[in-house]
């Protein structure tokens, strides 16, 4: 498989050791690119669900590839969120190609980008902790049973649902908290002259440039791989949300077999030629 050349890929919020974490999808799309950056956006390990004790071999399998890509001269950031918030101890430090900070400011072809997870802005986050928690909790039940049920619709041959993803866009308040949390970053964004304003946090992948008083900026927000199954792509001055399509991956997973089958085709062949010479 081919791996896409990127200057700068982005994701967030893959919430390693959940139930909804997607992790076989999040190791099929970083297998398939090779960026000269990888930010790591945050809520990478869900250090508040690790005590479920729930980790399985493919969750190994992602940093396995993120140290992969950063053993080939990928330099990684690792910016904590609030769930893997545990990191933010190490922040300033440096393993080789991966270094871990709270922020990141990047000159991408004569442009700042100002990346951070955005928590930050998390007024509940910051001030009522447990109401923060209470809420995490009913997220990861539906996260939870959303997992359970899409395991038997997908036995069953029927699309995947998301029961979360339904109640946030359903629900006006969710719908007025992601406006003012975008508009947030990016009046911060704009009053420090950067270009790009990154983040991740809030789960809602978008694009769009906000103006203020005859200023803009960029606003980039990464997704997530439980939900829209996200990560934000730059190259040859251009950002792109890159969505996970899984038979674009099968397709490829196909093409493989086929190269394997004909290999060991080849390899018989050999064989029994050199038997009937013996």
């Amino acid at each position: 498989m081919k791996r896409r050349a990127l200057e700068v890929a982005v994701l967030s919020d893959i919430h390693l050791g959940t139930y909804g974490c997607r992790a076989d999808e999040v190791l099929n799309y970083l297998r398939s690119i090779k960026p000269k950056k990888l930010i790591l956006n945050g809520d990478i390990v869900d250090g508040w669900q690790f005590k479920k004790k729930y980790w399985p071999a493919s969750h190994t399998k992602v940093l396995k590839e993120v140290l992969h890509l950063a053993s080939k001269g990928c330099k990684v950031y690792y910016l904590p969120g609030n769930h893997d918030e545990v990191f933010r101890r190490f922040v300033g430090y440096k393993l080789g190609n991966i270094k871990v900070e709270n922020k990141v400011v990047l000159d991408l072809d004569g442009k700042l980008a100002w990346f951070f997870h955005g928590d930050v802005f998390d007024v509940t986050m910051q001030h009522s902790r447990w109401l923060t928690r209470l809420g995490s909790e009913g997220y990861d039940f539906l996260i939870w049973l959303n997992y359970h049920v899409n395991r038997w619709l997908d036995f069953m041959g029927k699309e995947k649902k998301s029961f979360s993803k339904q109640i946030k866009n359903g629900v006006k308040g969710a719908v007025k908290y992601i406006n003012q949390f975008e508009d947030m970053c990016a009046d911060i964004a704009i009053q420090k002259n950067y270009d790009y304003v990154v983040c991740g946090h809030i789960h809602q992948p978008e694009i769009r440039e906000i103006i203020r008083n005859n200023k803009s900026v960029l606003y980039l927000n990464s997704g997530d791989w439980i939900e829209n199954l996200t990560a934000l792509e730059y190259d040859r001055e251009t950002w792109n949300i890159y969505t996970y399509e899984p038979s674009e991956f099968s397709e490829r997973l196909e093409e493989v077999d086929k190269n394997a089958k004909e290999m060991f085709d080849d390899m018989l062949v050999e064989f029994q030629l050199n038997a009937l010479d013996q």
